[in-house]
C-alpha cells in the first residue's frame, strides 16, 4: 500500500508521495496521512519549509482507481470520500502556514494537480506532465477540488483539463501561470533543496505572517469568493453534487479502466 512518508533536517521537511507500483496514485488512507502530517508541521515551530515530491520519477498519477469500487458507486460513501478524505488533506495544506515548494516530475494528474495546487512555489522537470483526464472515467471533479484547481491553473486551462480531458506539458504549464520555475529532469532535485534552503534561511515568523496575509487576501477558494456560500451548499447540501454515484456512465468508467479497454459512453 501506498504511504505519505516524512523526514526532517536543518529546518526542511521532505514529504514524499510514495505508491510507485501505481505511479504514486493516492489511495484514502494517504489522504488521510498527508492531512495528519501538514497538521503537524502547522504545529512545529522548527519546520521553515516543505518539499513536497513523489517516489521514482512521479510526482502523483491521480486517485487509486483500484479501490474505487469499494466506495464511489453509493452517494454517502463518495461524499464522505471527498469532503473528508481529499478536502481534509487538501484543507491542511491550504492552512499551513510554513512555505511549502513542490517538487513535480513525471505525472502529475488529478489528485496530483490539486495537491501541486496547495503549494506555494512549484518546481517542475521539463519532462512533467499535467492534467485531470477523470472525464475518461465518467466522473466529474468535485466542487471544492475543482474551485481549487482552477483559481491556480486558470479557468482556460481547467476547462480544458476537465472537458476536453487534455494533457498540458511544464512548459505550458509554465506558460499557463501555474509554474513557477521549469528545469531540466536532472537539476529538479537540487533545484528544489537549494529552494528550500533559502526559505530556511530567512525569517521563519515573517514568512509565516506572509502566508496568513496571502490566505487573507485570496481566500480558500478564490476566484469563487463571492460564490463562496454556493460552493459549500453544492458541495454539502444538494445530492445532485455527487448524485451520479451510481450512475451506468460513472461504473462503466471505472470499470473499463480496470479492464484496460476504452469505455463506452
Amino acid at each position: 500500500m501506498g504511504v505519505i512518508q516524512y523526514e526532517q533536517q536543518a529546518g526542511v521537511a521532505r514529504v514524499t508521495i510514495s505508491f510507485p507500483a501505481r505511479f504514486n496514485a493516492m489511495s484514502r488512507i494517504m489522504w488521510r496521512e498527508l492531512r495528519s502530517v501538514f497538521e503537524s508541521v502547522q504545529n512545529n515551530t522548527e519546520v521553515r519549509c516543505v518539499v513536497i515530491g513523489g517516489e521514482g520519477g512521479n510526482f502523483c498519477s491521480g486517485g487509486d482507481i483500484s479501490e474505487y469500487a469499494d466506495f464511489r458507486f453509493q452517494e454517502s460513501t463518495l461524499r464522505d470520500f471527498h469532503e473528508n478524505d481529499v478536502w481534509g488533506g487538501l484543507k491542511a495544506m491550504l492552512a499551513c502556514d510554513v512555505p511549502i515548494v513542490a517538487k513535480i516530475d513525471g505525472n502529475c494528474m488529478g489528485a496530483g494537480v490539486e495537491i501541486a495546487s496547495c503549494c506555494d512555489i512549484r518546481l517542475a522537470g521539463v519532462g512533467a506532465r499535467f492534467g485531470a483526464p477523470i472525464a475518461r472515467l465518467g466522473f466529474p471533479m468535485a466542487p471544492r477540488e475543482a474551485a481549487l484547481v482552477a483559481r491556480e491553473v486558470g479557468l482556460v486551462t481547467a476547462r480544458q483539463m476537465l472537458l476536453e480531458a487534455a494533457i498540458f506539458s511544464a512548459t505550458d504549464m509554465k506558460a499557463a501561470g501555474f509554474l513557477s520555475r521549469v528545469l531540466a529532469d536532472d537539476q529538479l532535485g537540487a533545484e528544489a533543496q537549494a529552494t528550500a534552503l533559502r526559505i530556511a534561511g530567512l525569517a521563519p515568523q515573517a514568512a509565516r505572517l506572509n502566508k496568513q496575509t496571502l490566505r487573507a487576501l485570496i481566500s480558500p477558494l478564490a476566484p469563487v469568493h463571492i460564490a463562496r456560500d454556493a460552493i459549500d451548499v453544492v458541495a454539502s447540501d444538494i445530492g445532485e453534487a455527487y448524485g451520479y454515484a451510481d450512475s451506468v456512465e460513472h461504473r462503466e468508467g471505472v470499470q473499463a479502466f480496470l479492464e484496460k479497454r476504452k469505455p463506452a459512453f
